[in-house]
């Protein structure tokens, strides 16, 4: 009798705390169907909106300056610098960028904050020591010569598609980020700069150069590249001007064409801005359409509050939108809310443009989304898994047929030769690239990753793709083949381990793989064994180092704790005591609003370069783990009935 009491008292427990996160989320729609919450990354983009300004010349927004300088100053750090994320270790290049603004907008260089970040940049070796695209910037501003950046020609553009080096074999994001950048390192503009300011003390004296490596380089492939660098910075100059005028030309046909309106070139800050300062060195005026409208994108980025403001690197609309409404479909939220939502997420599919992916798929039909509002020429696999996964899961109808029919056409059609998914292209693995002096960043490109595999091979196999088709196989094959020795999965696109191991494992449940799998087992274990003592789960940025060994432990998050409990539920252990202490973490946690706080950084945007912060991760996540363990728990079966 006293355990059907506390069974009771348990389920409405868990009744409540859905509800109260239920009514929280359905606050917070907009009146058009669509959820999108803030995205913040680092001090890098508001610091660079700052320069863009007087980059320009432009009349600055005073109150905006003086709210972005609220931010910048919060967010500094003990060690005197900017980190890459929540009580992050110091980063230079985050640092010089954020006392460049500072000072722009008016701080002086005696202030105690500002001597602080000086001194500790001095002390790493000054701004030489800064990455590539820090560097580009200081160079547009005159602080450091071209010298000091690496050599991209703008004839890049001009460069047949087999060549080894050729845009087409890089990123979305790279491509779109270096197409104007191509024309301002060609034109060598400076800064118009009407305060005057500069930063000359933090270059320090006698300092080295900037390593001519990084250190996820191979030091045979970046030396030829070193040599080759320095052999293009002697003969660029003597290349014909004509055809380096068509390749110009070429330059900004191709942002032109990409411009995507209000949402931008990309629909991502530094592509962004560099569009509109290509725009400017070509001679666009302010009121060009072209122009203005590239410069109207990036304001749309701007989150501005009584005392402070930032700018966001983009926007994550679809990818909210559609998240929110498996959380809200797993609690038995209002379905007309959720089929409102649903209408907003049809609107946005990709039907009518051939993007860039057309590339190395040119045979296949669009039917992708994009992350962000509008961004035609660049849907990616993960959020258009996500929303086929959320219509075929509210459409049983079949009112979704032709949305989920197209959707995963685009998804079989952009599987890569390995068997797995990259986010934006097929077969983008060219990792000899990453060893060029400008990939110091590690990231320029788009190969396929367990968590974006899984979130495919979870779409597929809620639509009925049986385990043994050829897509199936060689999808399963590939996530087999890239297990960590410890169990786990990479999670490229969120942090980390954690991520990646419930995004693989939700895939794998849903494509039939036998629970008792050692594949699962292992991948269970790995979970359960990290768990910390209050019940929730946590993970660091740090855990992208180059020299990983394995989890460390990490502060118990919020959307971490959920994704492990989700990934537990989805090899079947619901009844184990650790997802019961899960939940527990969760209900504990919750605040007064029906949501749970999260300050940590839990979104991946470039491993050990740039790193987000969702904040609507630890707003619909924990519901959906919560309401899951709740349906699971009273229902007939332990098994996910979803690829999700």
């Amino acid at each position: 009798m006293n355990q059907h009491i506390a069974i009771e008292s348990d389920t409405a427990a868990l009744d409540g705390a859905i509800k109260r996160a239920t009514d929280a989320l359905l606050a917070q729609q907009r009146s058009d169907g669509h959820w999108v919450f803030e995205l913040e990354a680092d001090a890098t983009i508001p610091a660079e909106y700052v320069l863009l300004v007087h980059y320009l010349a432009e009349t600055p927004d005073l109150e905006l300056e003086r709210k972005i300088g609220s931010y910048l100053r919060r967010i500094q750090a003990d060690h005197g610098g900017w980190p890459l994320y929540h009580a992050g270790a110091f980063d230079i290049s985050a640092t010089v960028k954020a006392y460049f603004a500072l000072k722009m907008i008016g701080d002086s260089p005696d202030a105690p904050h500002m001597r602080r970040a000086r001194e500790a940049i001095l002390a790493r070796g000054g701004a030489d020591r800064t990455n590539v695209f820090t560097r580009i910037l200081l160079a547009l501003y005159g602080e450091t010569s071209w010298n000091n950046v690496p050599t991209v020609p703008v004839e890049l553009i001009l460069l047949p598609r087999w060549f080894p080096v050729h845009l087409s074999k890089m990123s979305y994001w790279a491509r779109t980020v270096i197409v104007p950048l191509l024309v301002l390192a060609a034109c060598k503009p400076l800064a118009k700069n009407p305060r005057g300011v500069h930063m000359a003390e933090l270059f320090a004296a006698n300092a080295a150069p900037a390593p001519w490596r990084a250190p996820h380089q191979n030091p045979s492939w970046a030396a030829f590249f070193h040599v080759l660098d320095r052999a293009l910075k002697i003969v660029e100059p003597l290349w014909p001007r004509s055809l380096r005028r068509r390749a110009i030309d070429r330059c900004v046909a191709f942002v032109t064409e990409r411009l995507n309106g209000e949402d931008g070139l990309g629909a991502i800050y530094p592509a962004m801005a560099n569009s509109v300062m290509m725009y400017d060195v070509m001679g666009f005026t302010p009121d060009h359409p072209d122009r203005a409208i590239a410069r109207k994108s990036v304001d749309k980025l701007l989150v501005v509050k009584n005392d402070e403001a930032y700018c966001q690197p983009c926007v994550s609309p679809v990818w909210d939108t559609a998240l929110v409404c498996h959380a809200l479909m797993e609690a038995q939220g209002d379905a007309t809310r959720i089929a409102q939502a649903h209408e907003w997420l049809k609107a946005r599919q990709v039907l009518d443009v051939k993007g860039d992916w057309a590339e190395e798929r040119p045979d296949v039909r669009p039917g992708g989304w994009a992350f962000q509002y509008n961004n035609a020429h660049y849907p990616d696999l993960d959020d258009t898994a996500v929303v086929v996964m959320a219509l075929d899961r509210e459409g049983a109808n079949g009112t979704h047929g032709e949305a989920i029919a197209r959707g995963r056409e685009w998804v079989e059609g952009l599987q890569s030769r390995n068997g797995g998914w990259g986010a934006f292209d097929a077969d983008n693995s060219y990792t000899y690239l990453n060893n060029i002096p400008f990939a110091d960043h590690g990231a320029l490109l788009d190969p396929p990753t367990a968590d974006v595999s899984g979130r495919c091979v979870g779409m597929l196999a809620q639509l009925g793709e049986p385990h043994d088709s050829p897509h199936m196989r060689a999808a399963l094959y590939y996530l087999a083949s890239i297990q960590e020795k410890d169990g786990s999965w990479f999670g490229r696109w969120g942090v980390n381990y954690i991520y990646g191991t419930w995004s693989v494992l939700a895939g794998l449940n849903a494509a039939g793989v036998d629970l008792g799998s050692p594949m699962i087992r292992r991948a269970s274990d790995w979970l359960i064994a990290i768990q910390n003592a209050d019940g929730g789960w946590g993970e660091n940025c740090d855990s992208y180092k180059l020299d990983y060994r394995g989890y460390e432990p990490a502060p118990s998050a919020a959307s971490q704790t959920a994704w492990a409990l989700l990934g537990l539920m989805a090899a079947g252990d619901v009844d184990h005591p650790a997802v019961a202490r899960g939940i527990r973490y969760l209900q504990a946690t919750q605040v007064a609003d029906g949501l749970w706080p999260e300050e940590f950084y839990t979104g991946g945007g470039f491993p050990r370069v740039f790193y987000l912060r969702y904040h609507g991760y630890a707003k619909f996540f924990p519901l959906w783990a919560v309401a899951r363990y709740r349906n699971l728990a009273a229902g007939n079966s332990r098994r996910v009935a979803y690829g999700l």
